[in-house]
């Protein structure tokens, strides 16, 4: 219904009536109190393009939408940071507004957006400048972006902590750590204060570039200011300890990160289960199992498929059939596939008897099994034709 009253107003202004600010502030008033907040934002920047203009209460309206949506008080340290001191309401829905064109990858849209609030002094001269460099940024244009940042400086205008993580950022991404590590230490000559995401670009970007003991180490300094990384940044860094064969060390950051509030996903449990297995340590996996289930971490299909492979690797196949009972749906494909590393590995074990016994549970239950990729041996054993096994891959 919102959307069509919208769409309403639009039709109306392409038929050449023009609407009053009044109607579009009692629009944007009702949508907000919905929970369709992007429409809100979506009215608020078609006001803008038509040079409608805020009021103040339009300025609480958006305020209220961005409280709705819990990012106010991100957009408030944001600023801070970017201006050096708290700026009013109207500055703080401007300067959202572009942030999220941005962020939505539409860089044209938000530069006009952004010339026209720069008209009206609605954004101040430190945040365009902020938001244009990230626009650069965004493009992967960063000779453009390094220049509009040293025209910044020549007109007088402060660094800022949100402009140095976003080059950090892209340096993370292509590959170019040693460059995001140096703008690291060159905010903190400068007094700047990093952002979590600095450290959490920084944590994630050299984990993937393989240098995983300064990944730990920035963990550790996030840990230090009595902040935690992101579990995409976290789980980054414990994937490469774990190749590495260094699960211990992302087990033990785990407990002291826990400790300091984080809450870990499946995923993080998922990839240390994995690198408990290939060093052979059962016994640890199961315990991490009853740890995720004492944190109340929901357990899905990618942490059974870890938990269960994993405890087959190890050898311990009663402990795997029996977890295996606790999957939620075992019928979808992906949790039969589950059965299949067990008949696998009993069959391994050379104990067919048990291979059958599981084979014949899920046909009582028609549950099918694709046995392509089992082997040959199997398919002498199971109750159906040879040729419908791939004898290739065991």
């Amino acid at each position: 219904m919102f959307e069509i009253g919208f769409n309403v107003c639009c039709y109306l202004e392409e038929h050449g009536f023009s609407l009053s600010l009044a109607t579009f502030n009692t629009l944007i008033n009702v949508i907000q109190k919905s929970d369709q907040n992007p429409l809100v934002w979506r009215i608020y920047e078609h006001m803008i393009k038509r040079r409608t203009y805020p009021s103040e209460a339009t300025t609480r309206i958006m305020i209220s939408s961005l409280c709705k949506e819990g990012k106010l008080q991100m957009l408030v340290d944001m600023l801070d940071r970017i201006h050096g001191k708290r700026c009013a309401p109207s500055v703080i829905v401007s300067a959202s507004l572009v942030h999220r064109i941005l962020e939505e990858g539409r860089i044209d849209d938000a530069m006009v957006l952004l010339k026209r609030l720069l008209q009206k002094n609605a954004v101040f001269d430190t945040i365009a400048y902020s938001m244009i460099i990230y626009s650069k940024i965004m493009i992967g244009d960063m000779d453009s972006a390094w220049k509009v940042h040293e025209e910044m400086l020549k007109r007088g205008f402060n660094e800022n902590s949100f402009v140095y993580t976003k080059f950090i950022g892209a340096y993370c991404r292509t590959g170019r750590v040693e460059e995001a590590k140096n703008l690291m230490e060159e905010m903190g000559d400068k007094g700047l204060k990093p952002y979590a995401e600095t450290y959490d670009l920084l944590i994630e970007g050299l984990a993937k570039s393989g240098r995983v003991d300064e990944s730990l180490s920035y963990c550790k300094k996030i840990l230090d200011m009595g902040l935690s990384p992101t579990c995409l940044a976290f789980n980054e860094m414990v994937a490469k300890l774990c190749e590495m064969g260094s699960v211990k060390q992302g087990n033990e950051m785990l407990t002291l990160l826990m400790d300091n509030g984080f809450s870990p996903d499946e995923a993080t449990y998922s990839l240390l289960i994995s690198g408990y297995a290939r060093e052979g340590h059962g016994d640890e996996v199961i315990k991490l199992y009853y740890e995720m289930k004492h944190r109340g971490v929901p357990c899905g299909s990618m942490f059974f498929t870890s938990l269960i492979s994993s405890l087959c690797r190890c050898g311990k196949l009663s402990e795997a059939e029996k977890y295996l009972g606790y999957v939620d749906d075992p019928s979808l494909p992906e949790n039969t596939n589950l059965y299949k590393t067990l008949i696998k590995s009993y069959l391994r074990r050379g104990d067919r008897r048990k291979c059958l016994q599981i084979y014949n549970e899920m046909e009582s239950k028609g549950w099918k099994l694709s046995l392509s990729g089992i082997g040959n041996e199997l398919a002498q054993i199971l109750p159906v034709p040879k040729e419908s096994v791939n004898i290739g891959i065991c």
